[in-house]
């Protein structure tokens, strides 16, 4: 762990849980900072703060921050130890101690000590945590075709980023009403809910939030090696797996590209095929999107044709081997690429936008136009 110490020179954006600031370092000059005031209370300019450089000296991360430790000036507030034993980042030298949706001094300790079933509620699982305003977008997008409204809750595992707070992403959905609930489970935490596992996870978000549909991704900052396993995406297919340990109905959603220059990421990506065709032991619904209809956003006519050809031929290879999934194709209609230009939080995977890659955000809104109507289905025949 490498650690500096500097001094805060100005604030900047502030969202729910998380303070961008400017801080000066000594032999380094002005570093991008951020801050959690809920573990180190609120900094402000002038303060001396110990920051984590760790990732921005290697020039890792998501955000490029580096993060504050503690402010040497402004001691964080004395807190005075409330209910819940449930420690996050456990052992570690920045260990924070939470209430668990699903512990004992829980107010829902009752209603989930022995839930053990979904009832076939539609959980989408997604590797890249920019799939969520995508998914987001198609099941609002079919819930007003249907002339309905959806209660959303968003799962973050902890493949990635652990505080929600740093998911500029979660904030802006939260806070414009298009997801109603945010859990965290595993080591993430800082959400509406945390729990223990990605199980009461999804338990909590049928039972305590009441949500129509579920979204499964981890936070920002999805983690590579270039090799056939390391890679954090693999536990999209546990999720698949816990989905249906608790009769929900797993939604799976693609990870694919045009624009991606790595051959491996083209059409659908290795993550995908192997999350779901080697880790996931039970079938899902494997959301293919029908790319066609929505042509005016890629750069040629044909573009989008050849992509529907490759990823067709991907998918039913997908599907043809164990646990053999269902494939659903869904027509990415220009209602629903617009619905894409709506979002309140902004549409971005590995430095892409709409425009330089719609493929993945067409398929991953794809997604969620499939789980809205399983929602409503559900909905209609209980």
């Amino acid at each position: 762990m490498t650690c500096r110490t500097g001094v805060v020179v100005s604030l900047g954006r502030q969202w729910t849980g998380a303070q961008e600031m400017t801080v000066d370092v000594p032999d380094t000059g002005h570093v991008r900072a951020l801050a959690y005031p809920q573990l180190v209370g609120d900094v402000r300019p002038g303060d001396t703060v110990v920051l984590n450089t760790t990732a921005l000296d290697r020039g890792l991360g998501t955000g490029g921050y580096a993060l504050v430790v503690s402010a040497t000036t402004t001691a964080p507030p004395r807190r005075t130890p409330g209910p819940g034993h449930l420690v996050k980042a456990r052992y570690t030298p920045l260990q924070a101690m939470v209430l668990g949706v699903d512990e004992q001094d829980s107010p829902h300790h009752d209603t989930l000590r022995d839930a053990d079933d979904l009832h076939a509620m539609p959980v989408v699982v997604a590797d890249l945590h920019s799939a969520l305003p995508a998914i987001v977008a198609g099941a609002r997008h079919q819930a007003q075709l249907d002339g309905r409204l959806l209660t959303i809750a968003y799962v973050m595992t902890d493949g990635g980023a652990l505080p929600a707070w740093f998911s500029r992403t979660v904030a802006t959905l939260r806070e414009t009403g298009w997801l109603d609930t945010c859990i965290t489970v595993g080591q993430a935490f800082g959400g509406d809910h945390d729990a223990v596992t990605l199980h009461s996870g999804l338990l909590a978000a049928h039972h305590v939030t009441g949500a129509d549909l579920t979204i499964v991704t981890q936070g920002p900052g999805n983690l590579g090696t270039g090799t056939r396993w390391g890679f954090s995406g693999v536990a999209t297919g546990e999720a698949v797996n816990a989905t249906t340990t608790l009769r929900g109905r797993p939604v799976a959603s693609l990870r694919i590209s045009g624009a991606d220059p790595r051959e491996r990421h083209r059409g659908i990506s290795h993550h995908s095929t192997t999350a779901y065709g080697r880790v996931a032991l039970t079938p899902a619904d494997v959301v293919v999107p029908h790319l066609a209809p929505a042509a005016h956003l890629f750069d040629t006519p044909h573009a989008a044709a050849d992509l529907d050809t490759l990823v067709t031929t991907q998918a039913r290879a997908l599907a043809d081997a164990p646990p053999h999934h269902t494939l659903v194709t869904v027509d990415t209609t220009p209602e629903l690429a617009d619905a894409l230009t709506r979002t309140p939080a902004a549409l971005s995977t590995m430095g892409r936008g709409l425009h330089e890659d719609p493929a993945a955000f067409l398929a991953t809104a794809a997604a969620g136009v499939h789980a809205a109507r399983l929602a409503a289905h559900r909905r209609d025949h209980p």
